[in-house]
């Protein structure tokens, strides 16, 4: 299985202070990757070097084979990687079907973005339904129902999530692993940071925990899961 996503050795800083310290991890093509650990660990901060937000000082950044840790976030998404960014950030004084047209800005045939639409319309019906209500107006849960579909909009062949579980009950959690499952089978690759540990490595193929900006641990999911250290630490177990 060939890797859409490698990243080697970055660091990563905000001004003087480094956030991220030679982080490496990869990407297998078709799988949901989890990324778990502490608040401050850096997560956020490595979705966003990814997906051109931030620029690393160090280290490369190659998707789908090309160099891509110096372009800017629009040349990131026409590549093909769609950030779901932490607290949703849909804009609420949009309607979702406005919202929904955000995500395929990059994209110039304007069918193609209505046909993608539609498909995310048959992925979160409730959306459908909301299509002409202002996004402010939604539930947390529906609101990031758009936030991952106006991701989708751009047919991502990477999809970068950044604790989409957060804020949700429990069953709204269910729905969201669901809906993960189902667009991981339909071909798009998922790198998923989650606080919900448990959660992420459940339908996740491959962990890494993040803990002070480096890459403290990594393995199947089945191995993290088991992990007395894991358990302790993130599992509550």
């Amino acid at each position: 299985m060939a890797d859409i996503l490698t990243i080697d050795s970055i660091h990563v800083s905000y001004g003087p202070v480094e956030v991220l310290h030679d982080v490496s991890i990869t990407v297998s093509e078709g799988t949901i990757v989890a990324l778990i650990g502490p608040n401050g660990a850096g997560k956020t901060t490595l979705l966003r070097t990814i997906s051109g937000l931030n620029h690393p000082s160090q280290g490369s950044i190659f998707f789908s084979g090309e160099r891509v840790d110096q372009l800017e976030p629009e040349a990131v998404v026409r590549r093909g990687v769609a950030h779901v960014p932490e607290g949703r950030k849909v804009f609420g004084n949009l309607t979702v079907l406005e919202n929904l047209r955000m995500g395929g800005f990059s994209q110039p045939d304007k069918k193609a973005v209505a046909t993608e639409i539609e498909r995310t319309y048959e992925l979160f019906p409730r959306l459908k339904e909301r299509r002409k209500q202002l996004g402010g107006t939604l539930s947390g849960g529906e609101q990031q129902m758009l936030a991952v579909a106006r991701a989708l909009v751009s047919r991502p062949k990477l999809l970068l999530l950044d604790e989409p579980s957060m804020g949700l009950a429990p069953l709204l959690v269910n729905n969201v692993v669901e809906t993960l499952v189902q667009i991981n089978r339909e071909g798009v690759t998922i790198l998923l940071v989650e606080q919900n540990a448990h959660m992420a490595l459940s339908i996740a193929q491959w962990g890494y925990i993040l803990e002070e900006g480096r890459i403290a641990m990594e393995g199947t999911s089945a191995n993290l899961l088991s992990n007395q250290q894991v358990k302790r630490s993130y599992l509550g177990i």
